[in-house]
């Protein structure tokens, strides 16, 4: 009789537990579908709509391309305009971006752990690891000239 009562009550904990799992993995697609949407939502609205507007003449793919090139025009600008006196915060905030780059890159490298799955992620651990050594070496080279920066202010004895 005693037994009979923990298996069920060890039936009743497997059920629980069974339920409690899929609603996790419920809450979790729920969770990537968002993430989908919202990275990729704007950039997909926007080529679809110069697609659109043209006449089907833009490929989307070529509109995100010269967006990132004049992104890339852009920043190139802004930065080599910067006053020296503003050149040491702007070394640590890009200090910090490239910190947050470090996380993600390190996220596609492990692409396999992610993912949960077996996928094709040759292309994501590559360009992971290169955006992990590019951001490594921006964030200690912005340590460098921040404290070679820190010193010319340093009063000589």
């Amino acid at each position: 009789m005693a037994s009979e009562m923990a298996l069920e009550k060890a039936r009743a904990v497997a059920d629980a537990a069974q339920a409690a799992a899929d609603a996790a993995r419920a809450a979790a697609d729920a969770a990537q579908t968002y993430a989908d949407q919202a990275t990729g939502g704007v950039a997909d609205a926007a080529g679809a709509l110069a697609h659109a507007a043209s006449g089907g003449a833009i490929d989307p793919f070529v509109f995100r391309l010269a967006v990132f090139v004049l992104a890339i025009f852009v920043g190139y600008y802004v930065v080599w305009s910067v006053t020296p006196a503003l050149h040491t915060p702007l070394m640590s905030v890009t200090n910090a971006i490239s910190s947050v780059i470090v996380v993600g890159a390190l996220l596609a490298v492990g692409a396999d752990a992610v993912a949960g799955q077996e996928a094709n992620t040759a292309w994501a651990h590559g360009f992971g690891f290169i955006a992990l050594i590019l951001a490594s070496v921006n964030i200690f080279g912005g340590f460098l000239v921040t404290s070679r920066m820190l010193a010319m202010y340093k009063k000589k004895s």
